[in-house]
């Protein structure tokens, strides 16, 4: 590991690659991330509680870390790490604090999906030898790439005359939500003056840059567990509260919520299950829905409606509804300042032939957090996409990225870095600190 992590982007991302964990269960992940920012030297790590409150996270998964844990510690991972992180508490803060100048931070995220690789002779890490090790898993987003940006800026910055304070989030549980309030409020998002959030791809090519996205859409995870009472279909149907037909009743109103007049809104269902048997009627039932906005009181208008149509589906068919708010994450713009300035520093990094200074986003993204926080603070953020040829879309078993895009990256993150140390355009009052 004494290669310059610059000499070797590809090959790390590409191990990155090959061990995708899902939100919260980032154990090995976490590890790897550790020892690589110990070997480029840091003057402050925190790891899991120590680098947010645990209280604050949001859609802990109730089961299924212990396999993860344990496949982590299989691999090698550091025990007294692997300690730290019980109960799920992965992702780690690194800290350059280096004199006199701005404090400057850097989120990227960790964590892969549930998704199955494909193992098609066409999908490059298939044919080449880095395809997800582990079944139903796969970094299908980019996220091995956003850690290799995070480590790699992090190396050179270390290795710069840098004067000022860079501090790098690596996030966990961006997919679902979970890990951007936590490290929001957490002391490390403190007086910054300027926030980089990142991501690849999206739909823009090699060679593309978008400075700042627009419009990224508020949204809320919702759990929803409907109870009734159970009896013969046959014998006795009017002994039984329908707990499937309650859900069915709560889905089709929940499409029927009324728009707002004042901006896009959406609600999805996207998981249901119930019932046992053709001849019982069901007891229960469970759907997993969402809710986004094109601003945050959007939002909440469509969960607010959401819950209560469910609660009222219930009490029509004689159930009971427990609604849960398992994430949700705020609508945050690109500040224009921060967009400019990335624009004119991409212009002129190599490789980079388009640059656009902003883009609707059209998803959602907890990155959000963070960047109300600096905003709030009276700093200024952006979130920026570097482009990269994908195959096909985010999200799906052949994603894949350019390599070439990884050095693109570095370079416009570290770019922007030291022109920010040199301009700093943020004004301050201390009282405003």
């Amino acid at each position: 590991m004494n290669e310059p992590i610059q000499d070797r982007l590809v090959t790390l991302r590409r191990s990155l690659h090959r061990h995708p964990e899902p939100a919260w269960r980032e154990f090995a992940t976490t590890a790897r991330l550790v020892e690589e920012i110990r070997a480029i030297g840091v003057d402050e790590l925190a790891v899991g509680p120590d680098a947010y409150d645990p209280a604050d996270r949001m859609a802990v998964p109730d089961a299924d870390l212990e396999p993860w844990l344990e496949r982590a510690r299989e691999r090698g991972a550091d025990e007294a790490l692997l300690e730290r992180m019980t109960g799920g508490n992965t992702g780690a803060v690194a800290v350059l604090d280096r004199g006199e100048g701005p404090a400057i931070g850097l989120r990227v995220d960790i964590d892969g999906l549930f998704i199955e690789e494909s193992d098609d002779d066409d999908h490059d890490p298939a044919a080449e030898g880095f395809r997800s090790e582990i079944d139903g898993t796969m970094h299908a987003c980019g996220h091995d790439a956003h850690m290799t940006w995070g480590l790699a800026v992090l190396e050179a910055i270390k290795a710069s005359d840098f004067s000022g304070r860079l501090v790098v989030f690596f996030q966990p549980a961006e997919e679902t939500s979970g890990g951007g309030c936590p490290m929001a409020k957490s002391e490390f998002a403190e007086g910054l003056d300027y926030l980089l959030a990142i991501h690849v791809g999206l739909d823009h090519p090699t060679g593309e840059v978008v400075a700042g996205i627009e419009k990224p859409l508020a949204m809320c995870h919702v759990d929803a567990t409907i109870e009734g009472t159970s009896a013969h279909a046959g014998k006795a149907p009017n002994e039984g509260d329908n707990a499937m037909h309650a859900m069915g009743t709560a889905i089709e109103n929940a499409y029927g919520i009324p728009r707002h007049a004042d901006g896009m809104t959406r609600v999805n269902i996207g998981y249901a299950e119930a019932g046992s048997a053709s001849n019982v009627i069901a007891e229960r039932a469970h759907m997993e829905a969402e809710a986004r906005g094109e601003t945050t009181e959007l939002m909440e208008y469509m969960k607010d409606r959401l819950e209560r149509t469910v609660r009222s589906a219930a009490r029509m068919h004689g159930c009971r509804a427990d609604v849960e708010v398992v994430s949700e994450s705020p609508r945050a713009d690109s500040d224009p300042e921060l967009q400019s300035l990335v624009s004119e520093v991409a212009t002129g990094v190599d490789g980079i032939d388009r640059v656009l200074p902003a883009a609707d986003f059209g998803a959602s993204e907890d990155a959000t957090f963070l960047m109300e926080r600096v905003q709030r603070d009276g700093g200024l953020a952006t979130y920026l996409i570097v482009g990269t040829d994908h195959p096909t879309s985010h999200h799906t078993p052949t994603f894949d990225v350019d390599e070439d895009s990884l050095a693109h990256g570095v370079d416009v993150l570290v770019e922007t870095i030291r022109t920010l140390e040199h301009q700093h355009p943020v004004a301050r009052n201390e009282s405003e600190r």
